[in-house]
């Protein structure tokens, strides 16, 4: 790769991962395209704005040098130089949020191949669902757009506004697939039940048991993915067929409305989790699947693969904590401030 990138860390990589003709068209699209010619033309306030999250926390002007540091050294910048910090402002603004959502819509694929470790078991794509909340700002525009989650202390709201985010991730890749953001107050389910629209026939997706309803299940079978998720505690799954491996069919269906009257047949598995001394004490799992053929889908199998849900946690570490910082909110905001004090 570093043969073909000129220069790695800054905007040589980004073109690389987006083209200056797809971010050009995607600018045009969302009719961003600027009518003059500027200091900061659409195209490259795109890729600051990548840049921003990419070197967060660093303040706006050094995210901007960083970015040309490449071309500096090799002479093409011309005439060129870092604007001010306020144009960098107004620039953003300008541009606003759409071209960076619809380059994520066009650009967000599976990236593993059948040779990346865990991306694939026997022939289907591993993907997952989950939700996550970000601490955001406290700024009055944030609170207002996001809401506060409740807390038991002082006030009885949190001390910053929340968003809520669902994903979907490409399991050996941590590739994310797709995503919705809203403010806290809406429900992880009513995010996820939107990401459908990214599924497809040969993928297996793992969910969590908040998840588990026959709506969201409905929707998601209809993609043609395959599905394994976990089941609540309280959720009652009468056997209908018992298998060998000790796996079972049931059903599930709508708690109302005609839905109710055409269930779903589901295969059961149920499996005993030890602690790290090996004891049983750490509580039964129960798995719901799409997955009917106890000969070719083996249920210790499912159980063991069950646990790769879980890279979707790592997911989230590594943009919350690693990628960001890791620092508080107002740490966070206070150091950047004083960065952006510095390089004045």
């Amino acid at each position: 790769m570093a043969a073909s990138v000129s220069e790695l860390s800054g905007l040589g990589l980004l073109t690389w991962v987006y083209p200056p003709g797809l971010v050009d068209r995607v600018v045009a699209a969302c009719g961003c395209a600027e009518q003059r010619k500027r200091l900061l033309p659409a195209r490259l306030v795109v890729y600051f704005v990548l840049g921003l999250a990419l070197f967060s926390p660093a303040p706006y002007l050094e995210v901007m040098r960083h970015l040309v540091e490449g071309l500096r050294s090799q002479g093409l910048l011309g005439a060129w130089h870092v604007p001010a910090k306020s144009s960098l402002f107004r620039a953003r603004q300008r541009l606003g949020s759409e071209p960076l959502r619809v380059l994520f819509a066009t650009t967000a694929r599976p990236m593993a191949t059948e040779a990346t470790p865990g991306a694939f078991w026997r022939g289907l794509r591993l993907l997952a669902v989950d939700g996550t909340c970000w601490d955001v700002a406290d700024t009055e525009a944030n609170g207002a757009a996001f809401d506060r989650p409740g807390s038991g202390r002082g006030s009885g709201r949190s001390a910053f506004p929340q968003v809520r985010m669902a994903a979907l991730v490409e399991v050996g890749s941590h590739a994310v697939l797709d995503a919705e953001l809203a403010g806290c107050r809406t429900g992880e389910v009513t995010l996820v039940a939107r990401l459908p629209r990214s599924l497809g026939p040969g993928q297996l997706v793992l969910a969590d048991r908040e998840f588990l309803g026959f709506p969201l299940w409905q929707a998601f079978t209809a993609t043609g993915v395959d599905l394994l998720w976990r089941v609540p505690a309280n959720r009652v799954l009468p056997v209908t067929k018992q298998f060998r491996d000790g796996s079972w069919l049931s059903q599930i269906r709508a708690s109302s409305g005609p839905a109710r009257h055409q269930p779903v047949v589901v295969r059961v598995l149920a499996y005993q989790v030890k602690d790290q001394l090996g004891e049983e004490g750490a509580g039964v799992y129960r798995l719901v699947t799409t997955l009917l053929d106890a000969r070719r889908y083996p249920a210790r199998q499912l159980a063991a693969l069950y646990r790769e849900r879980w890279e979707i946690e790592s997911v989230f570490a590594e943009i919350k904590t690693h990628q960001r910082g890791a620092v508080g909110v107002l740490a966070y905001v206070q150091r950047c401030v004083r960065m952006n004090e510095q390089s004045k």
